[in-house]
């Protein structure tokens, strides 16, 4: 078990003291490709572990309204609300991951994965699971590179991911990401895992 606990407190306190380097202020290349080629407006999206939400931004943009975001500290919820000021309040969802109760069609993974305590992985995995309607999809971007316990960003490779997600999701793409910020370029693999 490792030593951090990454609760409420602990990501409340890195919005207070504004230690969110993930929080790159649009949204994420990779995610922006996947979601321009969605065109069904009606289907239920939740963004879990939100942060700041650009991906939320653009496709309320877009016109799906029946986006939810979702994160444990309320200073990104916030943040979201400042920037986009018609995106209903009962669509940002202050809670934890774990206690939510609710079907989607589609869940968007952009760094909450890595930002969870890797004790946890197999209980994510179990969530989504239960969070998706059946043939939901569950997609976004995962980190490829080694596991330690320096984070978060924690890391990972795409055979862990491939033993841990196969037994509740049929993995439709997991490869390297061709379009990452100059930053990540080399560090992250593209994933649709559909709900079996």
């Amino acid at each position: 078990m490792m030593k951090n606990k990454f609760d409420k407190a602990y990501w409340e306190h890195r919005y207070e003291e504004n230690k969110t380097g993930w929080n790159i202020g649009y949204a994420s290349p990779p995610i922006k490709k996947y979601i321009e080629q969605l065109d069904n407006k009606s289907i239920s999206i939740l963004i879990p572990g939100a942060g700041n939400s650009f991906e939320a931004e653009l496709l309320w943009g877009k016109g799906f309204t029946n986006t939810f975001v979702l994160d444990i500290a309320k200073q990104p919820l916030e943040n979201l609300r400042n920037r986009v000021k018609d995106f209903p309040d009962e669509q940002l969802l202050h809670h934890d991951f774990f206690e939510l109760n609710s079907k989607f069609d589609l869940i968007i993974e952009q760094t909450f994965f890595c930002a969870l305590n890797p004790d946890l992985r197999k209980q994510y995995v179990e969530k989504m699971y239960q969070l998706l309607k059946p043939n939901g999809k569950l997609v976004g971007l995962l980190f490829d590179f080694p596991l330690t316990e320096s984070g978060p960003p924690f890391g990972g490779n795409k055979d862990e991911y491939e033993a841990i997600f196969s037994k509740y999701f049929k993995i439709k793409i997991l490869e390297r990401a061709t379009n990452s910020i100059k930053e990540r370029q080399g560090k992250e693999l593209f994933f649709i895992f559909e709900r079996l």
